[in-house]
């Protein structure tokens, strides 16, 4: 009997842990249907009575220190994180010497291809399983890096976050596993034996994934490329913002432990935290090592990672103008409640957030009567005055604005029209040095697409009044072609303008949201259901939620040998094999 050895064996102990988990969520991208693999709720009914203060005590123990993580290449320390609450961080991370770290990453890979498809999701389910235990302490993190409310990041920084690790997992796994790994093949040749070969077909990686982190989602966009890139087989190198290290730095902790525990190098995951400014995200992403690119941020930095980085296969989501086209409505509250939700929820720091509000000038038809343009926006002020009323209820859906440039982008944009709704600040009852802002909403002419045609980051929208709902619509699909988006909506009682709204989604391919008057707003998606990012229109170019996602992270090589009984080499060359072009 073979014996296994201890890493085999703590590999094959995974895939068994893990195999139920797998299934379901190859079941559930297949479905479409709701499922979620981890808890959102941070109740302690879900993660134990004591989770929720371990957590906390956990994050504060990073704070003042250098991050433990042992890598190979550290040159150095930096950390230059603040939080948006005004608590102090001062936690430095290890600079690397690329030299050497490059190097140690590319020698973990073959044993890493080698380990196979299921061993290499085991692991990774491992890995998120983990992370979903310290989902407390990665909140904090997110929330005092990113300026998002607890809650939120407790959900969109762990176990959504977790959730689209698995998504991209599962999509892994469906792909590598959709051809055998081995085939006998036979040629008949007459009377004459036939010909027989062994062949196998290997999943075989690009090589080293370099994941560029956001200032915003430290974790929710950094997960599917990391998970992605992983499970085909490549070695992943996490390169945080500067100012969002701290729950990436957590989750390379984690993955090189899980890795290490499975019998695998743990350079297959490392980090590279830079000092404000370097530019170690361009410098790295054109060196020959990096063979894939996953990058959330701006269109410019975008853009030059799809001319310049040739050698990588490039994954970009970049920024779009989100609109929503208001023609009528049956629910006129729940329009205006959802509406103003989708605007306060962080401050419109999100890359789904809706910025312009297509309304005809001459209003709209509700179930409360013909609303003027005027009353409308009256009634959308009153709506968010009403949600954020209370400033210690209004902080856990705001959060803090997150750094300097959206702070000055809101003050600039107070110039750009007419205040609908105006911008207030709000005192935050436990972080008195939090910036916090309600959202502002300016009426613009049609005109002045300079101003409304460009994306706008935070609390910032534009009611935008056109001559019809027809014209708003060919609004919303021009900007979408020229500029992108990744969220649309439409109100609209009328089955021609719902059509007619649906047909401008699909030719500009944005995410369509129609009538959404309940619990469910235009800025969320979710893992396992929702395609997220259709990488068909200028903001994206790949979707992040389908198997296109990760089947250009690997390869099939093939290899092929005769088969044991094939031994008769004369009869073999007595009629030539059939050539391949």
């Amino acid at each position: 009997m073979t014996e296994i050895s201890g890493a085999n064996r703590t590999a094959t102990e995974l895939v068994e842990r893990h195999r139920e988990t797998l299934e379901r969520a190859l079941e559930a991208i297949g479905e479409r249907s709701y499922w979620s693999a981890f808890p959102e709720s941070p109740s302690p009914r879900a993660y134990g009575e004591d989770a929720a203060a371990h957590g906390e005590q956990a994050h504060a123990e990073h704070l003042g220190k250098p991050f433990p993580l042992d890598q190979p290449g550290t040159d150095g320390w930096v950390g230059a994180e603040h939080s948006p609450y005004g608590l102090e961080l001062d936690i430095q991370y290890p600079h690397p010497d690329l030299a050497a770290l490059l190097p140690a990453m590319t020698a973990a890979i073959p044993a890493w291809r080698d380990a196979g498809p299921w061993t290499r999701a085991a692991v990774c389910v491992e890995i998120l399983t983990r992370l979903n235990a310290r989902s407390f302490e990665i909140a904090h993190a997110v929330m005092h890096t990113t300026g998002q409310p607890f809650v939120m990041a407790f959900q969109a920084g762990g176990p959504h976050a977790q959730d689209r690790g698995l998504e991209a997992v599962a999509y892994a796994l469906a792909e590598q596993t959709r051809y055998p790994e081995a085939a006998s093949w036979e040629k008949p040749q007459g009377r004459r034996p036939p010909l027989r070969m062994d062949k196998s077909f290997i999943a075989v990686p690009r090589g080293i994934g370099l994941v560029i982190g956001c200032t915003t989602f430290p974790t929710w966009n950094s997960y599917p490329g990391l998970f992605a890139s992983l499970a085909t087989g490549n070695a992943v190198l996490v390169k945080p913002h500067p100012g969002a290290v701290l729950p990436l730095a957590i989750t390379v902790a984690v993955a090189r432990e899980v890795l290490a525990e499975a019998g695998f190098e743990p350079d297959l995951v490392a980090l590279a935290a830079e000092t404000d400014g370097e530019r170690m995200a361009a410098d790295l992403a054109v060196r020959p090592e990096i063979r894939i690119v996953d990058f959330t941020g701006s269109s410019a930095f975008g853009d030059w990672l799809e001319a310049n980085a040739r050698q990588a296969l490039v994954y970009t989501e970049k920024a779009g103008v989100n609109g929503i086209v208001i023609d009528s409505t049956d629910s006129y509250r729940g329009l205006l409640a959802n509406l103003a939700f989708t605007l306060a929820l962080y401050s419109g720091q999100m890359c789904t957030t809706s910025q312009n509000l297509y309304v005809p000038r001459d209003g709209i038809r509700t179930d409360e009567g013909q609303k003027s343009l005027q009353e409308f926006g009256d009634d959308l002020r009153d709506a968010l005055d009403a949600l954020l009323s209370e400033d210690a209820k209004a902080v856990e859906l705001l959060g803090a604005l997150v750094n300097e440039s959206v702070i000055q982008r809101l003050e600039t944009a107070r110039t750009m029209g007419d205040p609908v709704v105006d911008t207030r600040p709000v005192r935050h009852p436990n972080y008195p040095d939090a910036i916090v802002r309600t959202p502002l909403v300016l009426r613009v002419s049609i005109e002045d697409e300079k101003i409304y045609g460009e994306e706008c980051f935070g609390p910032v929208a534009f009611l935008v009044p056109t001559e019809s709902t027809t014209q708003s619509i060919e609004i919303f699909r021009r900007l979408g072609l020229e500029r992108g988006a990744l969220t649309a909506g439409v109100y609209s009682t009328s089955a021609e303008v719902l059509d007619a709204m649906r047909n401008a989604a699909l030719e500009t391919g944005i995410a369509l949201s129609e009538n959404l008057t309940g619990g469910v707003y235009v800025n969320q998606s979710s893992a396992f259901s929702d395609f997220h990012g259709t990488g068909a229109n200028p903001a994206a170019n790949a979707t992040y939620t389908d198997g296109a996602f990760v089947a250009g992270r690997f390869r099939i090589v093939q290899t092929r040998r005769h088969a044991p009984a094939d031994v008769d080499a004369d009869d073999q060359s007595a009629e030539p094999a059939e050539a391949s072009g």
